[in-house]
């Protein structure tokens, strides 16, 4: 039987994991502790609205560097692709490949979705700041693209 999942809240410690990135390199969550990190998951590589929301995470890097933050993206596309689309978009951050979407199921993030009356399993486009402790400070679900990186930026300045 599998272990009973403890809800995901601000104040509880960010599940940790283990993803690949590009270049075969592993990349684990808890390597961040002393830094706030931003997570965001979105759907897929080089579609509109997910090539956006990156763009704006690299438009606004800097200025996540100088608050001590790290940005780390998630999606459900392989470690090869998100290669592509990193450089095709000069995106400075790591991008991680979760195709078994666990880390999705993690953070709750892997949800029925429904879209022209057909339902399907997918990633709900959601982002998550976590302390330096490692602890969950903020969260946002269904995100929508414009004006979020902002939102996210002032919080990890206030954190």
């Amino acid at each position: 039987m599998p272990a009973k999942k403890t809800p995901l809240r601000p104040g509880k410690l960010a599940p940790d994991f283990t993803l690949m990135a590009a270049q075969g390199r592993q990349v684990k969550l808890s390597d961040y502790i002393g830094h706030k990190v931003v997570l965001f998951f979105y759907p897929k590589d080089m579609t509109p609205a997910c090539t956006q929301e990156a763009c704006d995470y690299r438009d606004h890097y800097a200025e996540f560097g100088r608050s001590g933050t790290v940005v780390l993206g998630i999606s459900l596309d392989t470690a090869e692709q998100h290669e592509k689309f990193a450089a095709k978009y000069e995106l400075p951050f790591e991008l991680l490949a979760d195709t078994g979407h666990e880390v999705c199921e993690l953070y709750g993030v892997w949800q029925l979705k429904k879209l022209y009356g057909r339902e399907y399993m997918g990633l709900v486009r959601s982002t998550f700041l976590i302390d330096e402790k490692g602890k969950l400070s903020r969260e946002w679900r269904n995100v929508r693209v414009k004006g979020h990186v902002q939102q996210v930026l002032e919080a990890a300045r206030n954190l």
